[in-house]
């Protein structure tokens, strides 16, 4: 049985769309926090469990009979997301979880300025401690991030940002099919495997992307960090989002989303999505 949590989000409900292109839906099973949520795939004849990694009781029957367990990372910026991943580790091991697959971030380092970096990289670490075999995904940034991280460029002509550096901006939806393929070749990845575009643009070669599919001249304009954060927060972010975004831009400055991998493209059987092609859309 493959067990996938976050089956009602973004990521992970892709991941359990393109899974059931490669196997059974008998040999699948979804996990969410409001079932209700997951009534598409019970119609599918995916089976369907409550669980919440925020209420340990939830998870010995959500993770029951799994040989593989993909868990999807915590996305709320506020939470105590290394807790709740020890949590969800400690009930797939108490479960007898065959593999764990986890929804990691490339280059996972505890140093980065990036959050969810830092705590990618406790996870793997207490996945690594965990007794079980596991898979990290290490995917790329991804690629509708830049819809907001690019700032409202279309309206201004400027992408303005708080330092410029590569980015493997890599496409969900990719990253789900290449989840897919993994999850079915029960257990042919092992450890730290990165998921990420062919290519990591800057925000400068990205304005010259946008101008040639515009046709208009976009340009990019670097700002001092504390000035981007005073915009942002006088905009109506809050502070603390506004902190925690700008992690992004100082890790990828310092080059933490520079590496490009070949595998999504193998897994793919073809090219994964770029920049000028969801510029384009």
């Amino acid at each position: 049985m493959i067990v996938i949590t976050g089956a009602t989000g973004a990521l992970n409900g892709a991941t359990v769309d393109r899974l059931l292109d490669l196997v059974p839906a008998t040999d699948v099973a979804v996990v969410a926090r409001d079932v209700t949520k997951a009534r598409r795939f019970a119609d599918l004849g995916v089976t369907v469990r409550h669980g919440d990694y925020a209420d340990p009781a939830s998870l010995p029957g959500a993770f029951d009979g799994a040989d593989q367990l993909l868990l999807v990372s915590s996305s709320d910026p506020g939470a105590d997301a290394v807790a709740l991943h020890r949590t969800a580790i400690d009930a797939a091991v108490a479960a007898g979880a065959g593999r764990i697959l986890y929804t990691s971030h490339q280059n996972a380092v505890l140093e980065t300025p990036f959050k969810p970096g830092r705590d990618h990289a406790a996870t793997e670490r207490l996945l690594a401690e965990s007794g079980l075999p596991w898979t990290s995904l290490r995917n790329g940034f991804y690629l509708h991030s830049l819809a907001w991280l690019a700032g409202p460029w279309r309206e201004t002509g400027v992408i303005s940002v708080p330092g410029d550096g590569p980015v493997s901006w890599t496409s969900r939806d990719d990253a789900a099919a290449a989840a897919a393929q993994i999850l079915a070749s029960n257990g042919k990845y092992d450890g730290p495997t990165t998921i990420t575009a062919t290519s990591a643009p800057t925000f400068a070669e990205i304005a010259g992307i946008a101008s040639e599919v515009t046709g208009r001249t976009i340009t990019l304009d670097i700002l001092d960090d504390q000035d981007w954060l005073a915009a942002q927060i006088a905009g109506g972010t809050q502070e603390f989002m506004a902190r925690f975004v700008l992690g992004f831009y100082q890790a990828a400055r310092r080059g933490d989303f520079a590496g490009v991998d070949p595998l999504l493209g193998t897994l793919l059987d073809g090219e994964p999505a770029t920049v000028r092609d969801f510029l384009s859309r």
